[in-house]
C-alpha cells in the first residue's frame, strides 16, 4: 500500500484533531510557574507554565481574561484551566486558558494585595492629605443599600446622638458587579451638588465576595478624589478593604462610623452645663472684683472733696512762688555787691573826689581842659572849676615853671 504524503498543515490539523477527541485534555488543570507573561492590546495573554522540568506555553483570550480578579505575574504560582490542543500555524501545542487562580491563596486575596500595593506606591494611601472630620456637621450622607440592616443602625445612632444633623441616604447596591459603579457615581453626585458636609459608605459584614465591591479600584479613586470627606464603615472589625484604606476615616462597623460622624449630644449638654456654670464663676467673680474697684474709687478724696486737689496746687503754687522769688534774690545779690564795688572804686577816682581836696579843674571857655600854659595865653578868659562850683577867670600872666 502506497504511503499517504501528508502536507504541514494537514499533520498539524491531524494532531490538533487527536488532542481535541481526548476527553481528558478538554478539561484539563496545570500547575506552574507564569514566566513570559505578556499583554497584548487586543486583550489576550501570551504566557509559559513551566516547572522545573518542562515548559508549555499558554493563551488566554480576552474573553476569558475579563474574568481575572487579579493580575498575572512574572514568578506567580497558578493553577490553570482549560483545553490541550494546536495551533496549526505553528504546529506547536498549547493550553487555551479558561481559568487562572494563584496556587495556595484564592484569586481575590491576590487581587486586593496587588491593587493595595499599587495605590500605595500611588500614594492614595498617604495620612497627609486626609481630610478632618467636621466638629459639628449640618448634612450627613449615607452611601449603602436601603435594604441593608446597616442603614437603620446609622440613622438610629445619628439620631439618638446629632438629632440637628440632616441625614440623606443615596441607596447604591453594595455587591455584585453592579455595585461599584452605582457607589462611584453616588460619591460623584455628593461632592458635585455638595449634599453633606460628610459622607458615610459601606455595608454591613460578609464573605470577602460580598465585600468586594469596596475592593474595587474605581471606587478608591472615587473616594480619594471626594473633597468632602468619607468614612469608610465595610464589614466587622476583622473586615479590611481597600477603601478603608483610602478613606479619610476608616470606622470598625457602619454604627461606629455613625458615632464617628457626629458628637454625642449628651456629651455636649454636659460640655455646655460645664462651660454655663464657669462663665457663671467667672462673670461673678469678675463682678467682685468691680465692685471693690469701684468702692476703692468711691473712696478716694477726690470724689469725696473735688477741690481739695485744687487747695492743693494752689498751696503748691505759693511755694513754687516763694522758692522762685528767693532764688531771684539770690541769683541778683552777688551783681549787686559787684555793682557797689565798682561804683565805690568808680567814686573814688571820680574828679570831684579830687576837687573837695581843694584841687580845681582849669578849662578854656568851650570846656577843653587846660594842661600848659601855652594853652592859655595871656588876655584869654579860662573857667576854674570847684567842688561848689565854677569862677571865670582872665590871664594876666603866664609863666613856666622851668623858666627862671
Amino acid at each position: 500500500m502506497e504511503n499517504h504524503i501528508f502536507t504541514v498543515s494537514e499533520l498539524n490539523n491531524l494532531v490538533k484533531s487527536l488532542l481535541d477527541s481526548i476527553p481528558e485534555l478538554n478539561n484539563i488543570y496545570l500547575r506552574g510557574e507564569i514566566s513570559n507573561y505578556k499583554l497584548y492590546p487586543s486583550g489576550h495573554h501570551y504566557f509559559t507554565l513551566k516547572d522545573a522540568e518542562g515548559a508549555l506555553r499558554c493563551v488566554m483570550f480576552k474573553g476569558q481574561a475579563l474574568r481575572l480578579r487579579f493580575r498575572p505575574e512574572n514568578g506567580m504560582k497558578v493553577i490553570a484551566m482549560g483545553r490541550v490542543s494546536v495551533y496549526p500555524r505553528d504546529g506547536a501545542y498549547q493550553l487555551y486558558c479558561e481559568a487562572l487562580s494563584p496556587d495556595g491563596v484564592g484569586d481575590l486575596h491576590v487581587a486586593f494585595e496587588q491593587l493595595k500595593e499599587k495605590l500605595w506606591k500611588e500614594g492614595l494611601f498617604e495620612e497627609s492629605r486626609k481630610k478632618p472630620l467636621p466638629k459639628y456637621p449640618e448634612t450627613i450622607a449615607i452611601i449603602t443599600s436601603s435594604a441593608g440592616a446597616a442603614v437603620h443602625d446609622m440613622i438610629r445612632i445619628l439620631r439618638r446622638r446629632y438629632p440637628l444633623a440632616k441625614v440623606k441616604l443615596l441607596p447604591v447596591r453594595v455587591q455584585g458587579v453592579e455595585a461599584p459603579p452605582e457607589i462611584v457615581g453616588a460619591l460623584r453626585y455628593a461632592n458635585r451638588y455638595r449634599v453633606a458636609d460628610v459622607i458615610i459608605t459601606g455595608r454591613g459584614g460578609g464573605s470577602i465576595e460580598d465585600l468586594w465591591a469596596f475592593n474595587d479600584e474605581r471606587v478608591a479613586r472615587a473616594i480619594y478624589d471626594s473633597e468632602i470627606p468619607v468614612i469608610s464603615a465595610v464589614g466587622h472589625e476583622p473586615d479590611v478593604t481597600i477603601a478603608d484604606f483610602v478613606a479619610d476615616v476608616r470606622a470598625a462597623t457602619p454604627s461606629h462610623a455613625a458615632e464617628l460622624a457626629v458628637p454625642d449630644q449628651t456629651e455636649l449638654m454636659e460640655r455646655l452645663q460645664s462651660l454655663r456654670l464657669h462663665m457663671r464663676r467667672s462673670q461673678a467673680k469678675r463682678l467682685e472684683l468691680l465692685r471693690r474697684r469701684l468702692a476703692e474709687l468711691a473712696a478716694k478724696r477726690a470724689l469725696t472733696d473735688p477741690l481739695a486737689a485744687v487747695q492743693d496746687k494752689r498751696m503748691l503754687l505759693d511755694h513754687v512762688q516763694k522758692e522762685l522769688c528767693h532764688a531771684a534774690l539770690v541769683r541778683l545779690a552777688e551783681p549787686r555787691k559787684e555793682l557797689a564795688a565798682l561804683a565805690a572804686s568808680l567814686d573814688a577816682m571820680s574828679p570831684l573826689k579830687v576837687l573837695g581836696r581843694g584841687f580845681a579843674l582849669v578849662t578854656d571857655e568851650k570846656g577843653k581842659p587846660l594842661r600848659r600854659t601855652e594853652d592859655a595865653p595871656v588876655g584869654s578868659r579860662i573857667a576854674a572849676r570847684l567842688s561848689n562850683g565854677r569862677l571865670l577867670c582872665r590871664v594876666e600872666e603866664s609863666k613856666n615853671e622851668e623858666e627862671p
